[in-house]
């Protein structure tokens, strides 16, 4: 018998036969909350965690975790309690963050799309900073702000045209990407901001992708951004602080991404040697945080064998878990009964949702049978943010794990639910019965 492989998750493991997650068993919470069932593991954000804090020991950094890659307010609380700060990139985001105990003025909001309603939302809430990611943007903020009577704190989202080596779908840093301002218009833009009575200037941004297992498309992007630090400076805007984005990958399948620590020395060499070692820094991790920190647990409903392939058909399915039929990405599937035998066939692990689109892992070996139970790992981040009614179905339970404890921090979703805001259209009197 060969134990299954559990790729960048210190925190599970198979005590004897059964699957745990710190120190609950993963079946116990399927049993007592229904399945599909997203889990997460909090020692293991929190060690996350503090491989950002190690790197940055000693120096003044915030560290904002970008909230899209999960956010359920049970895991930005999390977050909050540690001391972090975070990235929104809608209204909705900067309400959750207020609603889990997050500090507004620790708040950077992005996005290419901000509305003038989530401007004055920002504003009203004091938040830290907008990065700001178009020339029009900025005097739409200089606008509002003004209209307030306040002045709105800006960085300039900068699109360095760096190539970070990932899926096209989360590159942010080409010249062909929607986000931020290209570089060669920076220069003109900062002196433009600095002009505004409604904008002050305080810092600089860079976001190059997501999923970034490469360090050296990161530290090019580093070498670009002080260049343009001293450009900016030397006209007379002074940039306060550093945003150097997030982007790091986990390892899904074996990818072996920069480790935090050692990414943040080189990266503080450059700026020691350039003279901006006593210069504020930000960074905006996300998926590194949580993404190895969740699990989510599936029923087996039905095997198909097939002459060219054979289906396991379980209970999660693509508007659960999106990123494969989105990003044709790779999430180990393991059970939560470590097998007694090494399996014997292959499946091709599918959803119930009715699109041929909706699979979850491709060629797995597999020892199942009907109503076993299996976990979809690296599902901490970008599954529940991105999950849908798709064939209205109703979205996961979601339960955070603390040593010896499960905390349910999201009741799973029933149809109505999802009815609850929706009324059928009034009939017409052209159509009434007579």
């Amino acid at each position: 018998m060969t134990t299954p492989h559990l790729p960048g998750q210190p925190q599970l493991a198979y005590q004897g036969d059964e699957l745990f997650m710190e120190q609950v068993r993963l079946s116990d919470l399927a049993k007592e909350y229904g399945t599909p069932l997203f889990v997460y593991s909090k020692a293991c954000m929190l060690s996350a965690l503090n491989a950002y804090q190690q790197g940055f020991s000693g120096r003044e950094v915030q560290i904002c975790y970008a909230m899209k890659a999960n956010p359920a307010l049970g895991v930005i609380a999390v977050f909050a309690q540690a001391g972090c700060g975070f990235d929104v990139v809608s209204g909705g985001e900067l309400a959750r963050v207020l609603a889990a105990g997050g500090r507004a003025d620790k708040v950077i909001f992005s996005g290419v799309g901000k509305t003038r309603c989530e401007m004055r939302q920002a504003l009203a809430a004091r938040i830290a900073c907008f990065n700001v990611e178009s020339e029009e943007e900025l005097e739409v903020l200089n606008e509002v702000a003004l209209s307030m009577g306040v002045r709105a704190p800006i960085s300039l989202r900068v699109n360095p045209n760096v190539d970070p080596k990932t899926h096209p779908y989360i590159s942010t840093g080409l010249k062909s990407s929607k986000f931020g301002v290209a570089h060669e218009r920076v220069l003109p833009v900062y002196q433009r901001a600095a002009a505004l009575p409604g904008i002050e200037v305080v810092g600089i941004d860079c976001h190059i992708g997501s999923q970034i297992t490469q360090e050296g498309p990161y530290l090019d992007m580093v070498d670009r951004m002080l260049d343009m630090v001293e450009a900016i400076e030397k006209c007379g805007v002074h940039i306060h602080h550093i945003d150097f984005g997030g982007g790091l990958g986990i390892d899904y399948n074996g990818e072996t991404p920069p480790d935090a620590t050692q990414l943040w020395k080189k990266l503080l060499h450059k700026l020691d040697a350039r003279g901006f070692g006593a210069r504020r820094l930000l960074v905006e991790p996300g998926r590194s945080l949580v993404g190895n920190a969740g699990v989510c647990v599936s029923e087996v409903l039905y095997l198909k064998p097939g002459e060219h392939k054979s289906f396991c058909i379980i209970d999660a399915a693509m508007n659960d878990l999106p990123r494969p039929a989105m990003y044709q990405a790779y999430h180990q599937i393991v059970p939560l009964r470590c097998p007694n035998r090494d399996a014997d066939a292959t499946w091709e692990v599918v959803g119930p949702v009715c699109e041929s689109g909706d699979w979850i892992g491709h060629d797995r070996a597999l020892d199942v049978n009907p109503g076993d139970l299996l976990a979809v790992l690296s599902a901490g981040a970008y599954c529940m943010s991105m999950a849908s009614n798709y064939n209205s179905r109703g979205r996961a339970a979601e339960v955070l794990v603390d040593h010896h404890q499960s905390h349910l921090i999201r009741r799973r979703e029933s149809i109505a639910d999802q009815m609850r805001q929706e009324m059928p259209a009034p009939e017409s009197a052209g159509s009434a019965a007579t």
